[in-house]
């Protein structure tokens, strides 16, 4: 069915909607029953149950499963005036049942391909599921690793983060959203949730336009380009609004620069939120400011619902925007194909056939092996030799297979994951297991973690294995609850006890392989100094055991890169590589007056971009052709030095040193992974155009200035080849 019929369609059912119909197809609730059995009999429970039978609930998120689905749509299909169907949305983050790695860690496999791969399946187990909308992904960039949602998004960067986010779409939405294996997408949070005050979620936001235009906003555009179909808003406020009532970025960015033609939903209760936040006086004033500020659909605070009519009739709210916002939510339930079949995603066979099916697996074993970042391997310690003997592991996360899962998994089983002993054991039984102390006593999405910070007991177990071992591997981090929404850290470094754990069994044994499990950059420093060997694996999902032994005996050769900076010091974050120069920075005279700290250095622990291999790579004769300053040429080529095959990401950084607007010292403007054997070379080429070469200024016009660029190609944000070339235009 054609984008003209679907419109055609659209007007057709407009003019025959009440007002009140309207309004529904705006709101959305959470599940709120088991649509299996009996009504609601007492409670709001019943009238949200009056609700869906009279046509004014649009959307349900936290309902899935083919029966309860298609029960669901029976009602509103069958019983409301007009049979406009239901959508139904999750927050499918990283996989439905099957689970891959956290986002972040997806992030540092810079394996764009992968990516889209896995949302893919995670698309394909929720559309079983008869979920038909995700809220993902999440494109906020974010500098600060206290904020727990990190986990959630790809990092640091807006060049990596911009090609993730269309990777991403393409993964949920695939070529055609009404197949019955594809859902929409939705990029959230917008705008600039991600730079949050001291990294505390929900906290304010307070960022210049150059920084908004240029590192937030970005991402955003691209899943625009990429077909996304809906937005989220942000919790947050800019220039002193919150997102939910920001015309500037639903109005005229989002519908007006950017033409986007699907929904944006509020963030959960985020409408009637306006008023702690002091911009609304009531949910009265809270619908009306949303909803002329361009917010499509209210996620369950039920301000809409209670309010849009009213305020209509009172001539608060132009009808235009009710009908605008509606078509948006009526096209995407066509697009979907819910008015060809209601029920193409609730089939209990399809549930059964697809819900942890082996490819998935295969997949996400595959993301997860490609996600690990090999941070420190002095004296060549890894990959250990299969019949490596004496081993004795360490730390009760190896034997967890519930927090390697990671945070925002709403529909997943629990103790699902292989954990890091399962994956030993398809290598070697020939291994010694201590637990040590526990490491946390309590772990839920709805609450913090209860990590231990008193009990030592255990300690002196592990440390009489590791005297004897040939090698040790501690396996160690946070739980997959303590990072994802509202987890906010001031410290975040190992918790205390597990480091007094390594700490312990250093002093008599130090041939160690550090095995981190953690969903965000840690404060490392004493490790990184100490520990020969640091293999950061993130949280990897259901296959995570298998990934991590895989790369630990040599059978896979890990190749991520990180796509954040690791401070030396919880006291330098926010921290990121493409920051600004500043007036003082380097100690020019010798004396204490310029940009730097008193007790650290500026200098990252491990730098954005930053990942080894267990091969070498050399990177050879840089060439910079500017000859069409419309097409810059530079190449570079890479040579993999050592004695075995391995893949590298070849990062080109930008730096334009004067400009208009003080530009940051160095921006990722391309990158490639490409594979080499043992002793071969490959010639890796970018061409830098107005893309590239431009920013955009104050006035959010994109701009390309002529003068002076420099460039280096390189292993990561530190490291490589530098050149120049002059844009004359």
């Amino acid at each position: 069915m054609g984008q003209q019929n679907f419109e055609k369609q659209i007007d057709s059912l407009l003019n025959l909607m009440t007002l009140e119909e309207k309004v529904g197809q705006m709101n959305l609730y959470s599940g709120f029953y088991d649509a299996t059995g009996p009504a609601p009999k007492g409670g709001n429970a019943v009238e949200k149950y009056e609700h869906l039978k009279k046509g004014w609930v649009g959307a349900m998120l936290n309902v899935r499963g083919a029966e309860q689905t298609k029960k669901l749509q029976e009602i509103v299909v069958n019983e409301t005036r007009l049979g406009i169907p239901l959508l139904f949305g999750l927050d499918v983050v990283h996989g439905q049942k099957t689970l891959a790695p956290i986002p972040l860690a997806e992030a540092a496999s810079w394996d764009l391909q992968a990516i889209e791969n896995s949302a893919k399946i995670a698309a394909d187990e929720a559309a079983a599921e008869g979920v038909h909308w995700t809220f993902a992904p999440m494109v906020d960039i974010s500098r600060d690793a206290r904020w727990g949602r990190v986990m959630e998004g790809a990092g640091e960067d807006t060049y990596l983060g911009s090609k993730i986010a269309i990777a991403r779409v393409k993964g949920f939405q695939g070529e055609d959203l009404s197949a019955p294996n594809t859902i929409a997408a939705c990029a959230k949070h917008f705008a600039a949730y991600g730079f949050a005050e001291a990294g505390r979620d929900y906290n304010t936001v307070d960022v210049g336009t150059y920084t908004l235009y240029n590192m937030v906003l970005p991402p955003f555009k691209a899943a625009t380009g990429a077909g996304v179909k809906t937005f989220m808003n942000a919790f947050n406020i800019l220039n002193g609004v919150p997102a939910t009532g920001d015309a500037m970025l639903q109005r005229e960015i989002l519908k007006g620069k950017w033409n986007f033609d699907g929904f944006v939903v509020s963030d959960w209760g985020s409408v009637a939120e306006m008023i702690a936040h002091g911009h609304a006086k009531d949910s009265t004033h809270a619908a009306e400011l949303a909803a002329n500020a361009g917010s499509d659909m209210d996620m369950a605070s039920g301000s809409y619902l209670k309010n849009l009519t009213g305020l209509v009739k009172e001539g608060k709210v132009d009808e235009s925007k009710i009908d605008d916002a509606v078509r948006r939510i009526l096209r995407v339930k066509f697009e979907l194909g819910l008015f060809e079949d209601p029920y193409r995603y609730s089939d209990i066979d399809r549930e059964k056939e697809r819900i942890y099916h082996p490819d998935h697996q295969a997949g996400v074993l595959e993301m997860a092996k490609k996600s690990i970042v090999l941070l420190k391997n002095d004296g060549n310690v890894l990959p250990l030799d299969k019949d490596q003997k004496g081993i004795v592991v360490i730390g009760d996360l190896a034997d967890d297979k519930n927090s390697p899962l990671g945070s925002w998994r709403l529909a997943s089983d629990d103790d699902s994951a292989v954990s890091f002993l399962e994956g030993m054991d398809a290598y070697t039984k020939e291994y010694t297991f201590v637990q040590g102390p526990t490491a946390f006593y309590s772990a839920s999405f709805l609450q913090h973690v209860k990590v231990n910070e008193t009990d030592t007991s255990g300690i002196q177990e592990a440390v009489e294995a590791a005297k004897s071992a040939e090698v040790v591997i501690m396996v160690l981090g946070e739980h997959g609850f303590m990072s994802g929404e509202s987890r906010s850290r001031t410290t975040i470094d190992i918790p205390v006890v597990q480091k007094k754990l390594l700490k312990a069994v250093y002093e008599v044994n130090k041939n160690i392989v550090l095995v981190l499990m953690n969903g965000r950059p840690l404060t490392i420093t004493w490790e990184a100094e100490n520990i020969p060997a640091i293999l950061e694996t993130w949280q990897l999902g259901s296959q995570t055991g298998n990934a991590i032994a895989q790369v630990l005996f040599g059978d896979y050769n890990p190749s991520g890169k990180l796509p954040m900076t690791f401070p030396r010091s919880v006291g330098q974050v926010p921290i990121y590589y493409n920051h600004y120069s500043t007036g003082r920075p380097v100690n020019k005279e010798g004396n204490v007056f310029w940009s730097h700290y008193a007790d650290e250095e500026n200098s990252p622990l491990y730098p954005f971009g930053h990942g080894l291999s267990y091969t070498s790579f050399q990177y050879s004769d840089l060439q910079v052709d500017a000859t069409d300053p419309k097409n810059v040429k530079v190449s570079v080529s890479v040579t993999n030095t050592g004695n075995r095959a391995g893949e590298e990401v070849v990062q080109l950084y930008l730096q334009d040193p004067y400009a208009s607007i003080v530009r940051p010292v160095k921006e990722l403007k391309g990158f490639e992974k490409i594979m080499l054997e043992a002793g071969t070379s490959k010639t890796v080429s970018f061409n830098l155009t107005d893309k590239e070469l431009g920013f955009y200024n104050q006035q959010y016009e994109w701009v390309v200035e002529p003068g002076s660029f420099n460039v280096m190609v390189g292993t990561n944000s530190q490291e490589g080849l530098s050149g120049s070339f002059v844009v004359d235009q």
